[in-house]
């Protein structure tokens, strides 16, 4: 199995960075629409790029540590990957750690989620920083 990974810093307290990463609101405004849920572990949420849902479920959850999502529907083959975001303090910043598992082959499909996931990344970053993410669908997404 091949996997995707990332590393960036944010400057912006690790609670509110977890926040934006596991509730409806936060995921809205740098990811795209969602489902209104609460996360615990167990719980599921879809979220919406354009009319194509995708149902998550929660695998793991670490109050501002660690939050992992399972693919259990999916308009891709995607079914069963995990997404997961580690957080951690360094230097005065927020770390987050970005794993995607579950990729056969490291094939094209995986370089376009790559790509899509670092966009993603940097959209969670400036929702962080300035208050303005770049969430599927909105008036600041980059097509």
């Amino acid at each position: 199995m091949h996997s995707i990974q990332h590393l960036l810093h944010i400057q912006h307290p690790i609670e509110q960075v977890f926040r934006a990463i596991s509730t409806p609101d936060g995921l809205c405004s740098w990811y795209s629409r969602t489902d209104d849920f609460t996360a615990s572990e167990g719980a599921t949420f879809k979220i919406y790029f354009g009319e194509m849902g995708f149902q998550f479920e929660v695998v793991e959850l670490i109050e501002n540590k660690r939050i992992a999502w399972k693919c259990v529907e999916a308009a891709m083959p995607i079914e069963g990957h995990i997404m997961a975001y580690s957080l951690d303090e360094n230097d005065g910043k927020t770390r987050v750690r970005f794993k995607h598992e579950g990729f056969e082959a490291a094939d094209d499909a995986m370089a376009n989620m790559n790509f899509s996931s670092a966009k993603y990344l940097e959209s969670l970053r400036q929702y962080c920083q300035t208050g303005n993410g770049e969430a599927f669908g909105s008036e600041r997404y980059r097509i």
